[in-house]
């Protein structure tokens, strides 16, 4: 049976249920609402959240166990009934319990706690499900190829007839090779834009100037793939690669890169800017005030204040940069390679999770379980990118008061 009508259900008693606390706390006052412990609206919002919040965590309950179990089916009968009666329960509870002296908004703050507390507990039970997804795939991926052969081969060349050599190595060298070009490119730009932003430019100018750089961060990365595949890689073939002879192909590591690179600015500018902004006035103020230039106060009192946060920055935009997958595709290519040409096509790890899930695939052999391997070695890398700008932060941040 279908979950639709308890949802329907439960929304039409919560409302109903706030209006008829309402009225009620209303009546025992005598119209007097000064009587009341709480308000009137506050004994209806109590009685709309002791009907809903029970009810949507049975659901949430359900559903959970439905996915543990495999349970594919329509939900039984007694289920929806079930969430019916918990609604109903906390609907003839919740308001019974106004009176004169209830505290309706004590009540309440104490569901809205518990919302709260069940929203944190789904985004944990998210992430540990995501991990040990691909933990349990990944072991059925080890248990059917040697682990020493995935980690340590640098040959790339999956074969669905079987016999396949899935090393990782030239997998993790471009998507290391096109990240660090893209930080290259990425980094100083916007760090440069950051100091200018919050040092130097006017309230005017600030105010123009930082919203058109953080549009780069909302355009859809199918875009700045289109944009690679149709204007920076021929550009770099055309003046840069067949001049100098390093190749004649479009889908290039440095065109990768680079696009990634300029979908990288307002991310490290926008960090680097809040940060800097953050260093207090009176660091400045002390710095002019025994002579040094604004440059140098810049130099050698705000950077030195503002670097671990920036660094920070520069880890998490990393992390950004090593997820990344449709510039990869239309911007590097698809050959997975060990090589050192700049204009040489490569891929990603990324990319070749994509393409060994596409298409009619069986969860049953190493080449399509080889994705779960690989995004679980991209899980960790980048986990560990994250914790280490979280140390970063927090070992060498200055306390100022």
């Amino acid at each position: 049976m279908s979950l639709t009508l308890p949802l329907f259900f439960i929304a039409a008693l919560s409302v109903g249920g706030f209006f008829i606390a309402r009225s009620r706390a209303q009546s025992a006052a005598g119209g007097d609402i000064r009587k009341l412990a709480s308000l009137p609206r506050q004994h209806g919002l109590n009685t709309a959240l002791s009907t809903a919040i029970p009810a949507l965590f049975a659901i949430l309950a359900w559903l959970f166990a439905a996915r543990l179990l495999s349970y594919r089916e329509a939900a039984p009968i007694w289920v929806p009934l079930a969430i019916i009666v918990i609604a109903t329960l906390g609907f003839i509870l919740s308001v019974m319990r106004v009176s004169v002296t209830f505290r309706a908004r004590t009540a309440a703050e104490g569901w809205i706690r518990s919302l709260l507390i069940g929203a944190s507990v789904i985004a944990i039970l998210t992430t540990v499900g995501i991990v040990f997804s691909m933990l349990f795939e990944s072991i059925n991926f080890f248990s059917q190829y040697r682990w020493q052969d995935f980690f340590f081969s640098t040959n790339w060349s999956p074969n669905f007839r079987g016999n396949s050599d899935l090393g990782i190595l030239p997998l993790l060298w471009g998507t290391l090779y096109i990240s660090v070009i893209a930080l290259i490119f990425a980094v100083p730009i916007g760090l440069f834009a950051a100091v200018y932003l919050s040092e130097y430019a006017s309230r005017r100018t600030r105010s123009v100037f930082k919203p058109l750089i953080e549009i780069l961060a909302g355009i859809p990365t199918i875009v700045y793939g289109l944009f690679a595949l149709v204007t920076v890689g021929p550009f770099l073939r055309d003046y840069f690669a067949q001049p100098t002879g390093f190749g004649d192909s479009a889908s290039s590591v440095m065109t990768a890169g680079l696009v990634m690179g300029i979908m990288l600015i307002p991310f490290v500018s926008s960090l680097s800017d809040d940060i800097i902004n953050a260093v207090p006035q009176s660091l400045r103020d002390g710095s002019l005030g025994l002579g040094s230039t604004h440059s140098e106060t810049i130099r050698q009192v705000v950077l030195p204040a503002a670097l671990p946060g920036i660094v920070g920055a520069i880890l998490l935009a990393a992390s950004r940069a090593i997820g990344e997958t449709m510039i990869v595709v239309l911007g590097a290519g698809a050959a997975a390679r060990l090589d050192l040409n700049p204009f040489e096509a490569m891929t990603t790890v990324t990319v070749k999770i994509v393409s060994q899930l596409t298409g009619d695939t069986d969860f049953a052999s190493p080449e399509t379980l080889v994705a779960f391997a690989l995004g679980l070695t991209l899980f960790v890398i980048t986990l560990a990118l994250n914790v280490l700008a979280l140390y970063i932060v927090r070992r060498y941040r200055e306390q100022y008061e």
